[in-house]
């Protein structure tokens, strides 16, 4: 190889190779979070319970098409680098991969923003960030096709506008859910006040590594030019698993949530505080144990 091949090798073609192994590692990671699902709660609502088998075929999918590429990029391609490397503007598995990571990534934005409006009791504060990733899902499909007329410029504008609205959004969503769950406290009993808290400290745990993986996506998408430097496709391969986990992880945190502040599930709808609240100060003499469990 010369010089300019190896480069080309290393920066236009391996992160591809990196993301895929990620991709597929944390596709492992969630088989055993959907496993835990189906085992421990097979009580939850059907529209949840569907959701989740949404999220396990999307996610397998984009699994199969992170194992296709790599085979079709390294050993159908062996000994043609430049075709290769073509391959990134010219098929819509390669170029349409940055529009089925925005929609993994937005159908489990979708989820988080039903479950503030749980929290919320409101809609109010959930229209602003629904719009905001609307917007960088549609900034995203506008990139795609920047791809595959082979326009960096462009490229690089809507790709900063979607992954900036994405970091944005994730940000405020995990802040706004926050400042909901800790006015809650105002209105529950003592007991409750534990489980609040872990709710909160769960909100920023989950969120956090898909945030983290944006915002480095974000900042290498501009760093490098894209037909030098793809380093920020590992990043972009591995983001939709991270939010999948990010999912999985708060539906599966209520068991052991739960455990830890005497109830068998996670209560993570204030309006369940507010009857216990309510009944609490009536005499009725509810122990929280007997709280009927609601879905996240």
């Amino acid at each position: 190889m010369t010089p300019l091949e190896l480069h080309q090798a290393v920066f236009l073609l391996g992160p591809w190779l990196i993301g895929a192994f990620l991709d597929v590692l944390l596709q492992g990671i969630l088989f055993g979070q959907f496993i835990h699902y189906a085992q421990w709660y097979r009580d939850d609502k059907t529209g949840l319970k569907l959701a989740v088998v949404g999220l396990a075929i999307i996610t397998t999918l984009k699994s199969i098409q992170a194992f296709a590429l790599v085979w079709i990029l390294f050993i159908r391609h062996f000994l043609d680098l430049p075709g290769a490397i073509l391959l990134n503007y010219t098929t819509w598995w390669q170029s349409g991969n940055p529009l089925m990571v925005a929609a993994i990534g937005l159908y489990v934005q979708a989820y988080f923003c039903y479950r503030l409006y749980m929290i919320a009791k409101s809609p109010l504060p959930v229209i602003p960030l629904a719009l905001l990733f609307l917007f960088a899902f549609a900034a995203l499909s506008i990139g795609t096709y920047y791809i595959t007329v082979s326009d960096t410029l462009g490229i690089g504008r809507w790709f900063a506008a979607h992954l900036a609205s994405v970091f944005a959004g994730d940000l405020m969503l995990s802040l706004v859910t926050a400042y909901f769950l800790i006015r809650s406290k105002k209105n529950v009993l003592p007991q409750t006040v534990g489980l609040i808290t872990a709710l909160i400290r769960l909100t920023f745990q989950t969120a956090a590594p898909a945030a983290i993986c944006a915002l480095l996506n974000l900042i290498f998408s501009q760093i490098y030019n894209g037909n030098e430097n793809i380093t920020s496709t590992a990043f972009n391969m591995m983001l939709p698993k991270l939010y999948a986990v990010s999912m999985m992880w708060t539906l599966n945190a209520r068991r052991n949530i739960g455990a830890a502040y005497g109830s068998s599930r996670a209560y993570t709808n204030p309006s369940s505080v507010d009857r216990t609240t309510r009944r609490g100060r009536t005499g009725a003499g509810v122990r929280y144990k007997t709280l009927r469990p609601l879905q996240p």
